[in-house]
C-alpha cells in the first residue's frame, strides 16, 4: 500500500533535520552543509544528509573548533524549545570536559588586535604618530 510504513520498520529521522531540531545549527541548510562537509560523523563514519538516525546512534559534531560527541536519545523532526532539544541527546562526559577546556583556553588567549574596532580615533592616531617619530 502506498504511503504506509510497515510495522516492523523502525522509524528514523533524517540527520540534518535532527541536528536542526536538537539546536546544533540555526538552520537546516547549515546542518546540511556541515554533514556534506564531513563535520558530522555517524558512528565514526561520514554520512549523507538523507541518512536516518536511530536511537542509540553516536554522533561526532564539529562546530567551529569545538567537538560534540553525543548519543541520540530521542528523535524529532520539529524544532522546539531548548530544554526539549537537550533531551534529544546525551553528551559524552569526556566531550564536555574537552569542550569546556577549549572554551577556557579561548578566553585566556585573546588574539592580538581583537580589541581594535574600526578606524583609529584622533587620540590613537596621535599615539601612533608619537610612536613612529620616537623610532
Amino acid at each position: 500500500m502506498r504511503g504506509r510504513q510497515e510495522p516492523d520498520a523502525s522509524p528514523g529521522t533524517r540527520i540534518d533535520k535532527w541536528l536542526w531540531a536538537a539546536r546544533f545549527f540555526k538552520t537546516r541548510a547549515l546542518a546540511q552543509l556541515a554533514v556534506e562537509g564531513g563535520k558530522v560523523r555517524l558512528n565514526g563514519e561520514r554520512c549523507k544528509c538523507s541518512r536516518e538516525l536511530r536511537l542509540g546512534d553516536r554522533l561526532s559534531i564539529m562546530i567551529d573548533t569545538l567537538e560534540w560527541v553525543v548519543t541520540v536519545r530521542g528523535l524529532s523532526n520539529q524544532r522546539g524549545p531548548a530544554p526539549v532539544a537537550r533531551q534529544l541527546y546525551e553528551e559524552d562526559p569526556a566531550s564536555v570536559a574537552t569542550r569546556e577546556q577549549k572554551i577556557e583556553e579561548r578566553k585566556r588567549l585573546s588574539e592580538p588586535g581583537s580589541q581594535i574596532r574600526g578606524r583609529p580615533t584622533k587620540r590613537d592616531r596621535r599615539l601612533l604618530h608619537r610612536f613612529n617619530e620616537a623610532g
